[in-house]
């Protein structure tokens, strides 16, 4: 394989890396907000329990359970990641690394490695 093949691929891999990274930033997105919502309902609790009712109640109709997105709650952002721009993206990447390099990864990094090694 060519060195500029190499490097492609490992570009290609890099932005895979990254794309991997914000998917489990979603899910730490998706994480936070459900426990924040749950802290909400706590918090509606204690406001009526202190005799706040008319606060608990707006907190309690804008913001627990409300959407995250348009008609979207957090599970469904990720699973919208997910199922679209994720899964096109690994599907295409896995289909050019069988294409140029028998479906092997990381590619420049094991020459790295090969450089590199003491023996």
């Amino acid at each position: 394989m060519n060195d500029a093949t190499v490097e492609a691929l490992g570009l290609l891999s890099e932005a895979l890396e990254r794309t991997q990274r914000a998917r489990g930033r979603l899910y730490d997105f998706h994480q936070l907000t459900g426990g924040a919502d749950r802290t909400v309902g706590e918090a509606v609790a204690a406001l009526r329990a202190a005799g706040h009712a008319e606060q608990a109640d707006l907190l309690e109709r804008e913001v627990q359970g409300a959407d995250v997105l348009a008609d979207m709650w957090t599970f469904q952002v990720v699973e919208a990641y997910d199922e679209g721009y994720y899964r096109r993206f690994t599907e295409v990447e896995q289909r050019v690394r069988e294409a140029l390099a028998g479906g092997r990864g990381h590619i420049a990094e094991a020459e790295m490695k090969r450089r590199r090694e003491t023996h």
